[in-house]
């Protein structure tokens, strides 16, 4: 048996991020949260999650912030970066998170759908 995908929320509407965490847990994944900014590294490192996904408009450090730090630490293709946003919608914020180092990213409200298939490939290759 394999160990499940490990999935870091990093999301500050605390009901938002419960629903994907139990949605998430549904679909065999094991799924952490937090819900500022400054906890995302702490979480990182204790988690040590295959995929972050990051909302862009935490209160108190911006997703992008967090992802660099991420990014800088890390040094390799682990975590996957889905910055996950309902404000910034401009071509040049997406321009932004591919510079940064995000692998994907989503405008709020998303399809679950098309998050799982974001994430699929990381299940499939662990078989």
């Amino acid at each position: 048996m394999t160990d499940p995908i490990r999935i870091l929320i990093a999301e500050d509407d605390r009901d938002a991020a419960l629903t994907l965490t139990t949605l998430l847990r549904e679909e065999g994944y094991e799924v952490h949260a937090v819900y500022s900014g400054r906890y995302v590294m702490g979480g990182v490192i204790d988690v040590d999650p295959d995929v972050v996904l990051l909302d862009i408009n935490l209160p108190d450090q911006s997703g992008f912030e967090v992802a660099q730090a991420i990014k800088q630490r890390r040094r390799n293709p682990r975590p996957m970066l889905i910055g996950i946003s309902g404000e910034h919608i401009q071509g040049s914020d997406k321009l932004l998170a591919g510079i940064i180092g995000f692998d994907h990213y989503l405008l709020k409200p998303y399809d679950l759908g098309a998050l799982l298939a974001l994430i699929a490939p990381l299940r499939a290759s662990q078989i």
